[in-house]
């Protein structure tokens, strides 16, 4: 994926669908973030867990994290959707969900409406890791479920991999082209 060339060294990068305004796949995440329906982000994590399982680039992986939500937007939205792609794609995987070494110490404002300079300074000092060291030396995935900019993974990446001898992969459930 070349949105992170030069701005994140990844081992690998994928998305399961495209993204386009008004498309079938805005209308899937749009149920999964804002009206409850936390099974849509499970049954599609299991099958893109299904297609990660046959890649070489993606069955060695140890540990699936999802990008965290602060947790006020998490308590209004009662769960977080990017913990449900990667729980889904975890059983397919042989792989394990950590929920709790990311978190976001600083609750942002909606980057929908955003420039790609604006997203980066919403998200740059917003992540930190606890326990960390459980990622020493394994393959990691971080989980989104849209990648537009990429400014949020990023971020998120950049904290992950102050962690010695990770080996980072993103995955996410679908791609915005911009």
């Amino acid at each position: 994926m070349d949105i992170f060339n030069g701005r994140l060294p990844l081992f690998s990068a994928t998305s399961f669908l495209f993204f386009s305004k008004g498309g079938e796949t805005q209308q899937l995440i749009h149920k999964l973030k804002y009206k409850g329906h936390k099974e849509i982000g499970l049954y599609l994590g299991r099958m893109f867990g299904n297609q990660l399982n046959g890649s070489e680039l993606f069955r060695t992986a140890d540990i699936i994290i999802p990008v965290p939500l602060h947790p006020r937007k998490e308590h209004k939205r009662g769960y977080n959707q990017s913990l449900m792609i990667g729980e889904g794609m975890a059983s397919r995987m042989n792989a394990r969900v950590f929920p709790d070494v990311l978190y976001r110490k600083i609750h942002t404002s909606s980057q929908t409406k955003k420039s790609r300079y604006e997203r980066w300074e919403n998200v740059k000092d917003t992540f930190e890791i606890k326990k960390g060291e459980r990622l020493e030396r394994k393959h990691v995935i971080l989980v989104d479920d849209v990648i537009t900019t990429g400014a949020t993974l990023e971020a998120c990446g950049n904290k992950l991999l102050e962690i010695p001898h990770i080996r980072l992969s993103i995955a996410s459930l679908a791609y915005a082209q911009g």
